[in-house]
């Protein structure tokens, strides 16, 4: 039987009546752009979270773009990005014409840290972008010391917290993805900005929309990104179930650590304070490539992520500085594997995940002395 790296089935199936009766109504109101399904949910996702304002729109990497113009990031300004992250991060920041300049990551958290991202910040470093990696709270709170606004790309992060505060709430402004596999995903593409600033969240609604605040007058060169209606009636079905789900991730990220994974793997660190929803729970193993084609032998998925960092990537050579060196970086990418996480991954299931783990590491091709600690 195979334990699938993400099962977004189970946990929707009681919700399908629901959502077919929402998206029903959409259909028969007949009103598809900026509705009242879009106004209600940017409403409730804000009281979730705790900011005054919600903004809606088409995906998660418009979502950077959009909020890094909103904070004031202009073309040819810097912003601090981990190498260790999706693309998107760093191309919504070339995208307008900014230049990501790439720093490292902690290998115990995967997340930046003061120290990284002070260590990558120039004359010209205008915001931060913070990402919130694999669903584990980034220190944004710390990073706003650092005196140029902060963005939380908390894409991978709904449902964690960090210090009693939801992920999404902890820098001058947040991003969020709901492409279908994340925590709060839906069935489609979608977005969102998050804020308490009220001068950043009108911006970003105008640039959300052509550049205009009215329809009629166009102040800005801005974006057709808007978060569709059937999207967001979706969401407002899932967003009650948010919770519960992050919850059972917590729990099955507990039940690897109580089977022993740990003896095999290096576990990810937990920051203090913070409450992880692990979108992805991945460990680290020096022989992973090996480790993985052993797990798929025993009906285990799992999966690599980000073996080209952002600054290897062809596509920011302009922006990557020749010789730069981020260990903590380059050695994730070297030994990271992502193992099954979801809220419907049990006790039993953990158990044997680890057991195939266990019977895996001890082949010769993927054998290791001991797990690498950081």
């Amino acid at each position: 039987m195979t334990i699938s790296l993400f099962d977004t089935e189970t946990p929707l199936a009681p919700l399908r009546s629901a959502i077919a009766e929402r998206v029903a109504g959409v259909l028969e109101r007949g009103v598809f752009i900026l509705g009242p399904e879009v106004k209600a949910f940017e409403q409730e996702f804000a009281a979730y979270l705790g900011v005054r304002h919600v903004v809606g729109v088409a995906n998660g990497t418009d979502a950077i773009t959009i909020a890094l113009r909103a904070l004031g990031v202009q073309p040819g300004d810097d912003v601090v990005v981990p190498s260790f992250t999706f693309y998107a991060t760093a191309e919504a920041v070339a995208a307008f014409g900014a230049r990501p300049v790439f720093c490292d990551v902690d290998t115990a958290t995967r997340n930046v840290t003061a120290d990284s991202v002070r260590a990558a910040m120039t004359a010209g470093t205008k915001a931060i972008i913070a990402v919130d990696l694999f669903g584990c709270p980034a220190p944004s709170t710390e990073l706003r010391e650092l005196g140029v606004p902060v963005l939380e790309d908390a894409a991978q992060a709904a449902g964690a917290s960090l210090g009693g505060r939801r992920a999404g709430s902890l820098g001058d402004a947040a991003t969020f993805s709901f492409y279908p596999s994340k925590n709060l995903g839906g069935f489609g593409d979608g977005g969102a900005i998050a804020t308490d600033d009220d001068a950043v969240a009108e911006l970003a609604r105008a640039l959300r929309f052509h550049g205009s605040r009215d329809k009629r007058t166009f102040e800005y060169v801005g974006y057709n990104s808007r978060l569709d209606e059937l999207q967001a009636a979706i969401l407002r079905v899932l967003l009650p179930e948010l919770d519960s789900w992050s919850a059972g991730r917590r729990a099955a990220a507990r039940a690897y650590a109580d089977a022993g994974l740990g003896e095999y793997v290096t576990l990810p660190a937990v920051p203090e304070g913070a409450e992880p929803a692990w979108h992805l729970y991945v460990v680290a193993h020096e022989q992973p490539d090996a480790l993985i084609a052993a797990l798929s032998r025993s009906g285990v998925q799992s999966r690599s992520y980000y073996r080209v960092p952002l600054h290897r990537q062809a596509a920011m050579a302009p922006y990557a500085e020749p010789g730069l060196s981020l260990p903590g970086t380059d050695q994730l990418a070297r030994t990271n594997l992502a193992l099954p996480m979801g809220p419907a991954v049990g006790a039993e299931q953990a158990t044997e995940v680890v057991a195939a783990v266990a019977a895996a590491a001890s082949e010769p091709a993927a054998a290791v002395a001991a797990p690498q600690h950081s």
